[in-house]
């Protein structure tokens, strides 16, 4: 990204749109949220918008209630995206990757700005900050406004916004994402008013009944298959009926299985009727890339040891044909 560029281009007021994925999580929220309060502090117009609904214990982050949802919001939306001069897509690099904005976003004649760090990014940005070793797209919007010399433009609202990202997409700073450099930048926001304790007891410290017992579903669905050093779970959508899931409720369930002393790969398998289709979520540890599995078997991709896919077969074919997949992979999932 050529930064004197993008110093130039937001030196004046400008219409910006911040878009995120489909599905938003605490990283693509998180970082939306913290450079749109940057960018009204720059005296701009911005919008953050994204493509559907998002799971209620991200409801609480600083400016969220202003967030408008394509899904049902959509006249706003277009509207919105028509008139932008500048769009910022953060945590993809896909437009496939927002759903149903695709088609709005692909026809915009706005300059696109792209700030992510998943692997493989297609070229539609003008202006593209990738770096896939970085913990979070909440941690390159903090280096991003550290490039435009503004790090004193960042309010407790917006370090706490930015450190909702790093912790959720680091596991809370646990996976080998979260670098030195990472502890520094978190040290950083709380100086800068993130509260550190409250924003994970929000995030964290909110199950419902429901959800405990959804989460004993999935304990109970629970397979192992030593031979690979896999694990994997699988919920159908009359158990998550039963359990009157809301979006947001399997956060995380992946990681139960890669838990487990000696697993190495693990799976989750989540029916969606309404969809047509099974949301897998892959998790590894070490040198297997669920990226790349993802990418080869089920129209996915993400990061080395976090990715997700899709499937159209049944729930009880997709799991065959995942099991079908791993002695291809036994030898490197035994190394």
């Amino acid at each position: 990204m050529n930064i004197k560029e993008v110093k130039e281009l937001l030196s004046t007021p400008k219409n910006i749109v911040v878009t995120a994925h489909k599905n938003p999580d605490g990283d693509a929220i998180g970082s939306s949220l913290a450079l749109h309060h940057y960018l009204l502090s720059l005296g701009h117009r911005s919008t953050v918008i994204m493509p559907n609904e998002y799971p209620d214990f991200l409801k609480w982050i600083p400016g969220e209630n202003h967030i408008i949802k394509h899904s049902t919001d959509t006249e706003i939306a277009q509207s919105t995206i028509r008139e932008a001069d500048l769009i910022f897509t953060l945590d993809y690099n896909l437009l496939s990757r927002s759903g149903q904005m695709e088609s709005d976003l692909s026809q915009s004649e706005a300059i696109f700005l792209m700030i992510d760090h998943h692997q493989q990014p297609d070229d539609y940005a003008k202006y593209i900050y990738s770096d896939t070793t970085m913990s979070s797209t909440c941690q390159m919007v903090y280096h991003f406004i550290e490039k435009l010399d503004h790090l004193e433009f960042i309010t407790p609202e917006i370090a706490t916004c930015i450190y909702v990202g790093i912790m959720t997409d680091t596991g809370s700073f646990r996976f080998r994402s979260t670098t030195s450099t990472t502890h520094r930048v978190v040290a950083d926001l709380i100086d800068k008013g993130a509260d550190n304790t409250r924003i994970h007891e929000n995030i964290y410290d909110t199950n419902t009944i429901s959800r405990l017992q959804l989460k004993g579903v999935a304990l109970n669905n629970l397979k192992v298959l030593p031979e690979y050093k896999t694990a994997y779970i699988s919920l159908s959508q009359s158990e998550l009926d039963q359990n009157k899931f809301k979006k947001g409720d399997t956060e995380g369930f992946v990681n139960l299985g890669l838990s487990i002393n000696g697993i190495k790969f693990a799976a989750i398998f989540i029916e969606n009727k309404k969809e047509g289709i099974i949301k897998i979520s892959l998790r590894s540890k070490g040198d297997f890339s669920v990226n790349e599995f993802s990418r080869d078997h089920f129209e996915g991709g993400g990061h080395h040891n976090a990715a997700g896919g899709k499937s159209n077969l049944s729930l009880s074919d997709t799991i065959d044909k995942f099991i079908s997949i791993l002695p291809s992979y036994k030898n490197v999932l035994n190394q």
